[in-house]
């Protein structure tokens, strides 16, 4: 066990090993406090004006959360999603932590495990560290620019993931969260064709869509409505998995109002049916929207050949 603990700091990156252990350590808080709540026949429950729900449990996980920071990270800034912006001591822009107390409030509400709090570091405008918790599914994943992405219950009992090695369409596994938002952003029929291409979807949604890319288990998940502290955390892990995590409109990291990620191997072929460019700009290849409707023939043998294996990671 000591051995894989120090295989796991070796790949990190030496840099942010001290703000990974402290966003493990703010988990471990948040883990006992939501955990604490979940099923709880009394929960406080309220509506927020945007119509979301928001419980007593993710007001007490962001507090405690900021609290540790404020002593641990005096200089750091503070996002949340439910206290906002907090500066540091030192009024300096360059590190900030973007927190999602309960990534899945619905979930949490009606008592579904599906569910997770999102700790990430932002650095000069970079996601460089990040750490999603699940509790009640009993999973964890984390990730440290350069040092690649991990899974397991504690730095010493973990695992390193990857993305797939699929790279067709006709053998992807596509996740999302709802049918909700693509009527919005005029992407409806194009979503729809690309689960209709797609061997396998499901919706699995919010943190745990990106969580099963990063591990391979999945290959696409994209979502047409987010904001910065649904993003940052699974940006940094997805993107250290060996995977892309982009805008609609083909932006780098969680800085759009909405995120496609893949293994990297179909994210030009995701984003010719989602690449999504309201300012009339395309900021992926020539012409996307061309292409999706173009269904190819039934194959006529009923036998497919898939690449469902990771690549051997040699870092």
């Amino acid at each position: 066990m000591r051995d894989a603990f120090r295989r796991t700091l070796r790949l990190m990156a030496h840099s942010y090993n001290d703000d990974l252990r402290l966003a493990h350590v703010l988990a471990d808080n948040a883990d006992s406090l939501s955990m604490d709540r979940f099923l709880a026949v009394d929960l406080k429950i309220s509506t927020k004006p945007d119509m979301t729900y928001v419980t007593e449990s993710d007001h007490a996980v962001e507090e405690t959360i900021r609290r540790t920071l404020r002593n641990a990270r005096t200089r750091d800034m503070v996002l949340g999603e439910e206290q906002g912006e907090e500066e540091g001591s030192a009024g300096s822009h360059e590190r900030r932590w973007i927190i999602d107390p309960i990534d899945g409030t619905s979930n949490f509400v009606r008592g579904v495990p599906v569910w997770a709090t999102l700790i990430a570091l932002e650095d000069g405008g970079e996601v460089v560290s990040a750490c999603v918790s699940a509790p009640a599914l009993g999973r964890r994943w984390w990730a440290s620019k350069g040092g690649g992405a991990f899974t397991g219950k504690s730095l010493m009992s973990s695992r390193q993931i990857h993305v797939s090695n699929v790279s067709e369409l006709d053998n992807a596994s596509f996740s999302y969260s709802s049918l909700r938002g693509w009527e919005e952003i005029g992407k409806l029929d194009a979503f729809i064709a690309l689960t209709r291409r797609c061997w396998r979807t499901r919706a699995y949604g919010d943190f745990w869509s990106y969580m099963m890319l990063a591990e391979g288990a999945v290959d696409i998940a994209a979502e047409p409505e987010l904001k910065i502290w649904d993003m940052a955390a699974v940006d940094v892990i997805v993107r250290e998995a060996g995977g892309t995590f982009t805008s609609l409109a083909g932006k780098p990291g969680p800085w759009g109002n909405n995120a496609i990620a893949t293994n990297t191997r179909l994210h030009d072929a995701a984003m010719a049916y989602l690449g999504h460019f309201p300012d009339g700009e395309h900021a992926w290849g020539d012409d996307p929207d061309d292409n999706w409707g173009d269904e190819p023939e039934p194959e006529e043998s009923n036998i497919r050949n898939f690449e469902f294996n990771r690549p051997n990671d040699d870092r």
